[in-house]
């Protein structure tokens, strides 16, 4: 099992560029599964979840390959489905498998999609995805941990979450492009993943007003059609905001590229409370932290609030801040799992509830640790990055998930970080 061994106390400075966003391409390549013939994505990320939603697909029946000579660049080609099902043995490593459910379904009438396993941050229950599909006229039937659905064809409806949901709006989003009549989608997530699967959604010939709001407003149409051009991913916001932070907590001077700063204004809010540097430019971002930051508090919330996708590495940076820090998880119930491991380096935190008390230190001290999650791994590097001596971090698996060649970039930037074999 692969680790990352890394000698902690180097400034970072250089440039990334940051690849494109795990959470778009994932749906993006499930809305693939609408249009009968090809469907050409730039900028997909080479992630292993991005990997398994491949293999997924290729076990449906759908042609999807990545470009030779340009690696982020996916053909997709669902002409051919033969078996619409989304087994156990791959959605148990990926929950968001969930999300051919709404296209299967809307395509050709049925699907079979295993429930997603555990998740180690808390309980994402997919209730509301059978509710909205429901709604829409489905027959649904859980059996033996398999999500039937069955429908002569979806009709348009209002629907109302209980909860904002990411995946829930990206499903019943798909499904509504080919139902019959207006589908209306009431407390809908706003996240920028959501509006660029409508912008592709809409290049092939969906009709879709008011995404990146909380209402959104689809025309069902019969048939969707290839897209005339190929769709290019929005970049990793927050694979971005993951180095702004360890520019932050490590020191020195680095610009991002291909970044979308406007997709980040709560945590460039947050920094410059830090007394980070952050100057966006058009497609830049250029970070610069001299000496420790300030201690910051903050809340997790729904997009356009502070993401609990970057809890666990601005947490990392208030650890070796000046002050005293509170912290608020509001999203997950359980992704606070990182606190102990943070703690093994030196870090003095206290947690109470969904609260995490930070009293900031000067600096850190290596060890071994071990990741939990996909953004707890990544806060994890970024307290290595800081503490003296070695860290290694154990059970990088999580970190490949959502980070494309994190360890390299690094490198590029001055780390002195390695990938070793277990």
């Amino acid at each position: 099992m692969d680790k990352l061994l890394i000698r902690g106390g180097r400034p970072l400075h250089g440039s990334v560029q940051i690849s494109g966003a795990k959470n778009a391409a994932l749906p993006e390549l499930c809305a693939a599964l609408l249009v009968p013939g090809p469907v050409e994505l730039h900028n997909v990320p080479q992630l292993q979840d991005v990997a398994t939603m491949l293999k997924l697909l290729r076990s449906m029946g759908v042609r999807a390959e990545r470009d030779a000579e340009r690696p982020d660049i996916v053909r997709l080609d669902a002409a051919q489905i033969d078996k619409p099902e989304a087994a156990y043995d791959l959605v148990k490593t990926m929950r968001a498998s969930i999300l051919a459910l709404g296209p299967l379904l809307a395509r050709f009438g049925q699907a079979r999609v295993s429930l997603p396993g555990g998740c180690a941050i808390g309980s994402r229950p997919v209730d509301q995805h059978i509710k909205g599909l429901q709604a829409m006229g489905a027959e649904i039937t859980v059996e033996q941990g398999y999500i039937n659905a069955r429908c002569t064809r979806l009709k348009g409806a209002r629907i109302t979450t209980d909860m904002v949901t990411v995946t829930g709006t990206e499903n019943l989003l798909m499904a509504a492009a080919l139902a019959e009549g207006e589908t209306i989608l009431e407390n809908a997530a706003e996240e920028p993943e959501i509006t660029d699967l409508a912008e592709l959604l809409i290049s092939m010939g969906a009709k879709i007003e008011g995404h990146g709001t909380h209402r959104i407003r689809i025309q069902g149409v019969d048939r969707l059609h290839t897209p005339a051009q190929p769709h290019r991913i929005i970049p990793d916001r927050i694979e971005a905001g993951t180095f702004l932070c360890a520019v932050a907590a490590a020191g020195g001077e680095a610009t991002l590229t291909d970044v979308r700063a406007d997709h980040l204004d709560a945590v460039i809010e947050k920094l410059r409370e830090a007394g980070v540097t952050v100057e966006p430019g058009a497609d830049t971002i250029t970070v610069r932290s001299n000496g420790r930051p300030k201690a910051v508090s903050f809340r997790t919330r729904e997009y356009p609030a502070f993401p609990t996708d970057m809890q666990a590495q601005f947490m990392t940076v208030n650890v070796v801040a000046e002050g005293v820090s509170r912290i608020t998880e509001t999203i997950f119930e359980n992704r606070y799992m990182h606190v102990n491991e943070l703690v093994r380096l030196g870090a003095h935190i206290a947690v109470d509830g969904h609260t995490a008390i930070v009293e900031g230190i000067p600096t850190l001290s290596g060890a071994t640790v071990m990741a939990t999650d996909l953004r707890a791994s990544a806060s994890l590097v970024i307290a290595g990055l800081v503490a003296e001596g070695e860290t290694v971090v154990d059970r990088i698996y999580h970190l490949d998930r959502g980070y494309d060649r994190m360890e390299a970039k690094l490198r590029g930037l001055g780390a002195d970080i390695e990938r070793v074999k277990g």
